[in-house]
């Protein structure tokens, strides 16, 4: 395992919600993560117990947690060191009241 995959999997194992992200949860660069990060919100999580990782500033990280995940895109969120997908995928868990119950768990 590269150095690049060993410092996301001790991000993912190491945290209860992670989200990959550009941007900031306080100051978003794109529209998927902003809406990854109101869903959170939504669903009930503190913003403080949310770790974000900004991929902007990191792009071995970038590239890096493409390959980690086998998934193409950006935002990406885990829970309890799994990996729960995008923001569309978010929305369709968050609307069937799925999502609330996995991050309450978290």
């Amino acid at each position: 395992m590269s150095d690049t995959q060993q410092r996301i999997d001790q991000l993912v194992k190491g945290n209860d919600i992670v989200l990959f992200m550009k941007g900031t949860a306080s100051f978003p660069q794109c529209g998927f993560s902003g809406r990854a990060v109101q869903i959170l919100k939504a669903s009930g999580v503190d913003a403080k117990n949310i770790t974000t990782v900004n991929v902007l500033e990191d792009p071995e990280i970038r590239q890096g947690i493409k390959d980690y995940s086998q998934w193409p895109t950006i935002p990406q969120l885990y829970v309890k060191g799994e990996f729960i997908g995008g923001s569309d995928i978010m929305m369709e868990m968050y609307e069937s009241g799925e999502l609330q119950q996995l991050v309450a768990a978290a």
